[in-house]
């Protein structure tokens, strides 16, 4: 591809994901930092973990990414009795009517859709968590020693309160890991919670419609994989992935105190893939540093533990992040 033709790909890209993000400002008032956190793991075809309090928006923000980029849409939510079937389907006596005799046949569940909302995934087992946490990872669900192809394309947001924690699961680290991002939503400020008051207790809002088709979101994803990376970008996001190992050689002295556990590989692809996202989205045909510095906290943020130590000093993981003095 030579550069004129890479700069009209980038331009038709960010004139595309502009549409898509002006109509989730229709609905979505501020946030504008969690959109685009949205749209780099919509774009990227990953999976997003959004944690804030009640009444922020979270479900009425997925339900618009997916009618934003023409997606089918399914919300579940997770409660304490949910059970796998519930997610992935079951299978059950039904009567051939061409013979008149039974035989089991599949009903697919609710994650057989482009969009998942996981609705407070902390409140279910672990059995049922895992049974989502396994579609993501394999893209199918087995069931009676059948093999079904999940929907393409196919993404999971999933959602957790951070103030209850009665009566909750949390996600384990490894499955943590399957998400490309957490994402964590703030309060409006003053100002925007005026307009979401005016907006919201007048007519009814309803979602824009989109004007995308399914295939111009292949589109999107395509170009995104193709981007070109400096290895300068790559180089950095490895090095920061890697600095937030305590055992590796040449950590910090800061990573030594704090850090139990750090990132894996995983979390140098996913720096690297919504670089490139990124960029597009800043109209420009390859990532630059600054790109992985603006998606660190997201990614990084689950990936890497903190020991006692942090905890009792008061010492937070995104604070470790955004200090990145131990990545230079």
């Amino acid at each position: 591809m030579i550069v004129q033709d890479a700069e009209a790909v980038c331009e038709l890209f960010a004139k595309q994901a502009m549409r898509v993000r002006d109509k989730l400002k229709e609905s979505i008032v501020g946030q504008d930092e969690v959109i685009e956190q949205l749209l780099i793991c919509a774009l990227t075809g990953s999976h997003a973990l959004i944690v804030g309090a009640p009444g922020l928006a979270k479900t009425l923000m997925v339900k618009a990414l997916a009618q934003s980029l023409n997606l089918k849409f399914n919300r579940i939510q997770f409660t304490p009795d949910l059970m796998p079937s519930d997610i992935t389907g079951y299978e059950l006596l039904a009567r051939n009517s061409s013979n008149d005799e039974t035989m089991m046949k599949f009903r697919p569940g609710p994650i057989f859709a482009n969009l998942v909302l996981a609705d407070e995934i902390n409140r279910a087992a672990p059995k049922t968590q895992s049974a989502l946490l396994e579609a993501m990872a394999e893209r199918h669900v087995t069931i009676g020693g059948q093999t079904h192809q999940l929907e393409d394309p196919f993404l999971v947001v999933a959602t957790q309160n951070p103030i209850e924690q009665e009566g909750t699961y949390p996600l384990p680290e490894a499955q943590l890991d399957r998400f490309m991002m957490e994402i964590r939503v703030s309060y409006p400020t003053p100002a925007q919670e005026r307009e979401i008051v005016l907006k919201t207790t007048a007519e009814p809002p309803s979602l824009a419609d989109s004007s995308m088709t399914k295939d111009d979101f292949y589109q999107l994803r395509k170009i995104v994989r193709a981007v070109p990376v400096p290895d300068s970008v790559v180089d950095y996001a490895v090095k920061l992935c890697s600095g937030t190992r305590p055992e590796q050689e040449g950590a910090s002295e800061l990573v030594r105190k704090y850090v139990a556990f750090g990132a894996g590989p995983r979390g140098s692809q996913n720096l690297v893939l919504a670089a490139k996202a990124r960029a597009l989205l800043h109209g420009r045909t390859a990532p630059i540093v600054g790109d992985v510095q603006a998606v660190a906290i997201p990614i990084l943020r689950h990936r890497v533990l903190l020991n006692h130590r942090a905890i009792g000093d008061g010492y937070a993981v995104d604070q470790l992040i955004a200090d990145r003095s131990w990545a230079v």
